[in-house]
């Protein structure tokens, strides 16, 4: 029987990585870039409250937060605007909602850790979501949080959250930016719209 040599262990490895390049080079192609601005309006307590407590002092006590406790956790159902101001003035309408939780889940560090969908009720993405989670150091000037996944237009979602605080409405009220890059799969239909919302 005839008799073939075999490659080279290096020129078959050399070729797996090739052909897993050209896959992803290709996949990126059949990608479409969303990009949104985006402002979340995060709200402790009062008559316009968007946030309420799950868990409180079940942890041991944190090291510089005073009066909260490792694993405090929140539960929100925040408004998200086109623009940072304070709801009902100068925010522009409400376009959807973040809805979510965010934990202090670090004993000594000033950390949360965000579990959030945002909802689209208004514009050219209506009726569409996407989900974010990640670690957000709370006095840093920005964070950044993965887009893990999404529905309606924003269906198979991936990207990062640039998530910042906007501004410190009063010692209950903090508005916090949302600078989305994100990409979704080229073939399935998206609306192309205008200003903030714009898909590119």
């Amino acid at each position: 029987m005839p008799s073939f040599a075999r490659p080279p262990r290096h020129l078959l490895l050399l070729s797996v990585a090739v052909v897993a390049l050209s896959l992803t080079a290709t996949d990126a192609r059949r990608r479409r870039q969303v990009h949104l601005r985006l402002y979340m309006h995060d709200i402790l307590d009062g008559p316009e409250q968007t946030a309420i407590r799950l868990i409180r002092n079940a942890g041991p006590p944190h090291e510089f937060q005073k009066g909260e406790c490792f694993g405090d956790t929140m539960a929100i159902d925040d408004p998200i605007t086109e623009g940072p101001g304070i709801i009902g003035s100068s925010s522009g309408p409400v376009v959807g909602r973040a809805q979510g939780t965010y934990m202090l889940s670090s004993q000594r560090e000033n950390v949360l850790v965000v579990a959030v969908t945002v909802s689209l009720t208004d514009g050219p993405y209506s009726g569409s979501t996407f989900a974010v989670a990640g670690r957000v150091e709370i006095y840093n000037d920005a964070a950044e949080v993965a887009v893990v996944g999404g529905t309606g237009q924003f269906r198979r979602a991936a990207g990062h959250v640039v998530w910042r605080t906007s501004k410190l409405v009063s010692k209950v009220y903090v508005v916090v930016e949302l600078i989305v890059d994100m990409s979704v799969p080229a073939n399935d239909t998206a609306s192309v719209g205008n200003g903030s919302l714009a898909i590119e």
